[in-house]
């Protein structure tokens, strides 16, 4: 089987999660591939995510590695038998990898925590929002439509079968940068109130009189798989995203996101009585920004 031309963020932490388990176990390339009987080349192929993995020399590799956590061992089982095909491989030509990798990783997930602070998140964001900020100058958007249409479909994980937790913090600036007219706001804004209304999405506004936890953790994205020992964070960069994996890296961005949350205001809640809204929380927020526009 030829290598790989492009390898997507699922192959990559695979072989990511296989070295690091070799190098917990004491063993070198040389030594572990002499001991399962491959090539070392094989292995370092396997490791760089390059070529693919059989089952049972997956299995045989934790056996060596001293790996008893059955679960784990499954989840990466199907880290390595999963296809890789969904609805976003019809933009395979038109969207880079990071993008599709997201995607992937979102349809995979049973919780998502998000953090924005310039933007409303792209899983949540209208179509004239979101067309507004690709028609923003300076972001070198000549043709956007199959991103709008890729982003737009993004979107089916809040609602489709067995939803993700969608748990997102969106600082009080996001709400106020005008991308739009006036009228492309408030739909947004709006937007986010119907959203509220899921069972599975919790909406919070992080207000400026808050600390500043909002600043220094910056935009990301925690996608937690049913195994949450291969979460994901991804960080929202101009040319892309960049994948953190490693478990140090896991648990500082859980930390910084329950600091966000018990720092914003309460989740926006439109089935409570008007008098639980006495104090200030995201929808009273949100419905004095409308009242601007």
């Amino acid at each position: 089987m030829g290598l790989r031309s492009t390898i997507s963020e699922r192959q990559r932490r695979l072989g990511f999660e296989l070295k690091h388990l070799r190098e917990q176990a004491g063993l070198s390339a040389a030594e572990a591939s002499e001991r399962i009987g491959m090539g070392r080349a094989q292995l370092s192929q396997i490791e760089t995510a390059k070529t693919t993995i059989l089952t049972e020399r997956l299995r045989a590799l934790c056996d060596l590695y001293g790996c008893t956590d059955k679960s784990y061992v499954d989840a990466l089982v199907a880290l390595s038998e999963a296809s890789g095909k969904g609805w976003w491989s019809a933009y395979k030509r038109s969207m880079v990898t990071d993008a599709l990798s997201l995607a992937e990783l979102e349809a995979d997930a049973t919780e998502v925590r998000m953090h924005q602070s310039l933007f409303i998140p792209g899983i949540f964001q209208t179509a004239g929002y979101a067309r507004a900020i690709f028609n923003s100058p300076g972001l070198g958007f000549d043709n956007f439509e199959a991103p709008l249409r890729f982003r737009m479909e993004r979107q089916r994980i809040l609602n489709g079968e067995n939803p993700p937790r969608i748990r997102a913090v969106i600082h009080e600036a996001a709400l106020r940068i005008r991308f739009g007219g006036a009228q492309v706001v408030r739909e947004q804004l709006l937007r986010l109130v119907e959203l509220s209304r899921l069972p599975n999405v919790t909406i919070q506004v992080y207000p400026f009189s808050a600390q500043a936890y909002a600043a220094i953790s910056g935009n990301f994205l925690h996608i937690i798989p049913s195994n949450p020992r291969l979460g994901t964070v991804a960080l929202e960069q101009p040319i892309g995203y960049q994948y953190l994996g490693e478990s140090f890296h896991l648990e500082r961005y859980s930390a910084l996101f329950d600091l966000l949350t018990e720092n914003a205001l309460a989740p926006i809640n439109v089935s409570s009585a008007p008098e639980a809204h006495s104090v200030k929380d995201s929808l009273a927020l949100i419905q004095h920004l409308l009242y601007t526009l």
